[in-house]
Formats: C-alpha cells, sequence, structure tokens
C-alpha cells in the first residue's frame, strides 16, 4: 500500500547488526570508507530484503524546467573509520540535503595533499554550493584554501582567525551536566577519568566539571582528576587507581564511553555495585552504552544534528544571508539510563 510504513536506515542497521553509520556509507558507495566485503553484503542483503531504498529527491526534480546541472555540497573530512563520528555528520547533512534538493559528496582529506586536488576538485562542471569540513577530533585548523573561496562551515573544528563559521558540540556544558547528573544522584565526591590532555574535549569537559561543583558547593580535588586515551583499558586502569585513594569516589564521570566500559568493568571486579556504590555517567552515546551492566547513562554527542545545521547554515549563505554567530555550539543531551 502507498500509506504503508517504509523501510528506514534505522531498520536495516538493525537487520545487518551494523550501525546507521556503516549503512549510510555503505548504500551511499562513500569514498574513504573501509569495509569487508561480508560487513557489505550483508547490509545490501539486508536492504533487499526489507526493500529499502536511497532518498534521491533531486534526480526526481530533475524533469522539464529544473535547473540542468545539480546543486552540490562537498563535505570533507579529515577521517571516516576509527570513529563514527564524521559519518553521522555527514548523515546529518545528507538527509536534510534531500529536502532541499542537494547532492552531498563525501571524500576525505588529509594533510598534506594537494588542496586544489582530490574531493576538492570533483564538481567541475556542476553548481558547487560550497563545502563543509569536518574533523574526528574537535580541534583548531588552518583551513585548506577552497574554503576560503566559496561559502563554507567547520564542523567539529574551528579557525582561529574565524574566517569561517564552526558548528560544535557543547563540551563544557555537557561536561557540567554530567557532574550534575552525579551530584544529584547524592555523589558527593566525584571523580573524572578525562581524555588525552591537551585535546580541546577534555579541556572543556573539565572546565564544565569544575563548574559544577563549584556551583554546587563541592570542593575541586586534582586527586580526583586522571587522564585516559579514550580507550578501555584506560578507564580500567584509572579506575583502580582512583578506588585506591583513601578516600575514594562514590561517582566517575568517564569523558567517553569506551573509558566507561573499562571504568564499570574495573567496579565490578572491585566487587562495588553500579550504582549503588559508585555511580558512572559515560560521554558520547555510542552504540554499545545501551548493553553494558547497568545500561551506561551518558550524554549525545550531536554529530548528525551538526550535520543537519551545517547544511542549513551552508544553504542560508549561498542565498546570500549572514549570520553574527561564527561559532555555535550544539547541546550535548542526557540520555538517562542505570548507571546513575
Amino acid at each position: 500500500m502507498e500509506n504503508a510504513l517504509k523501510p528506514t536506515m534505522m531498520d536495516v542497521a538493525a537487520l545487518a547488526g551494523v550501525s546507521q553509520a556503516t549503512v549510510s556509507l555503505i548504500l551511499n558507495g562513500s569514498s574513504g570508507a573501509r569495509f569487508t566485503e561480508a560487513t557489505r553484503k550483508r547490509v545490501f542483503d539486508a536492504a533487499d530484503q526489507l526493500g529499502y531504498r536511497l532518498s534521491n529527491k533531486s534526480s526526481a526534480s530533475s524533469g522539464p524546467g529544473s535547473a540542468p546541472a545539480n546543486k552540490v555540497i562537498v563535505f570533507a573530512v579529515d577521517e571516516l573509520t576509527t570513529d563514527p563520528w564524521m559519518a553521522l555528520a555527514y548523515e546529518g547533512a545528507r538527509e536534510k540535503a534531500l529536502e532541499l534538493g542537494i547532492i552531498v559528496t563525501l571524500g576525505v582529506f588529509r594533510k598534506g595533499e594537494d588542496p586544489d586536488g582530490g574531493i576538492f576538485s570533483i564538481c567541475d562542471g556542476q553548481a558547487l554550493i560550497g563545502y563543509i569540513f569536518g574533523t574526528i577530533l574537535t580541534r583548531k585548523i588552518d583551513p585548506p584554501e577552497p574554503l576560503l573561496k566559496v561559502p563554507s562551515v567547520l564542523v567539529n573544528c574551528y579557525d582561529q582567525e574565524r574566517r569561517l563559521p564552526s558548528i560544535l558540540p557543547g563540551d563544557v556544558a555537557g561536561g557540567r551536566a554530567a557532574t550534575e547528573r552525579l551530584i544529584s544522584a547524592g555523589r558527593k565526591r566525584i571523580a573524572l577519568i578525562n581524555g588525552q590532555e591537551g585535546l580541546d574535549n577534555p579541556r572543556d569537559r573539565l572546565r564544565g566539571y569544575k563548574q559544577a561543583l563549584a556551583s554546587n558547593d563541592l570542593s575541586y580535588d586534582p586527586d580526583l582528576v586522571h587522564y585516559g586515551n579514550w580507550e578501555p583499558p584506560s578507564g580500567y586502569e584509572k579506575t583502580h587507581a582512583l578506588m585506591k585513594l583513601k578516600d575514594p569516589p562514590d561517582g566517575i564521570f568517564c569523558a567517553n564511553d569506551l573509558m566507561a566500559l573499562g571504568c564499570i568493568e574495573a567496579l565490578n571486579e572491585l566487587g562495588k555495585s553500579v550504582p549503588e556504590d559508585v555511580s558512572v555517567v559515560g560521554f558520547d552515546n555510542r552504540d554499545i552504552a545501551q548493553f553494558t551492566m547497568p545500561p551506561l547513562t551518558t550524554f549525545h554527542l550531536p554529530m548528525f544534528e551538526m550535520g543537519v545545521m551545517a547544511v542549513e547554515l551552508l544553504s542560508d549563505m549561498a542565498g546570500g544571508l549572514t549570520s553574527n554567530h561564527d561559532q555555535l555550539k550544539v547541546e550535548c543531551r542526557l540520555v538517562a539510563r542505570s548507571s546513575a
């Protein structure tokens, strides 16, 4: 029936046993995405079984009277496969662009490559709207030269000179909210297992952590702040170190979900019940967070939403509209589960 619910990309991901970002990358044939043939086959088989087809509003509007050239946004990223973040941002951008009848082309641009070649030269002969440039790590960048010649938006990175608008996760507010979640659970001695020192995300999440403590009349104790490397083993090791303190924590904020996995494992090993003895909060909302024991309370990293906003902002810029905001911060919303 025409009105029956159509299968979604989420349905394909569930049937294939992969993430929605993986489905998007495989079905779109995205440049720079590397997957095994078995994974590709599972995705294509699931899509066929469900009757899922990618939307293509641009081709639907290519009848008589339509513009002869496709409107194109180039989404360039520095990395696709080490983490899902840029794939999710691309998916948000693609879905929003489809609503507007725009094609989004995805490719990888790495430091040292010719900025006038590769991904930045694929739109010859097409109506280029502009560029979106994204990075896996939130960081300062020196934008590739092509971005300065046409409307461009940065995602998860920023230009120190503020020549280009950027869209970033609200890490300070997120760090504060994560700590306040533990405070609201009655925790008085709250530790932070942070990411690698010197990066933007750990710096900002630490700032939010300190703000929450100060606002709730809890003293800051540097012995409760440890730096990991974003991986589960560092969460495990830092938790063991924290629990050896003379006055150990009763709440632990882990700056990402992978370190929270190691944290919960360590607490279980030590005979500590989560959340009865020690509450744990993560950050990112990776797929695996819902399957920990207990399920992990975390904060959603809004990469999909940032991709949507990037297309909206770029479309406005291409239409001659300007914004007073050269740096937009997107809320990291709470995903409440059982660990805190």
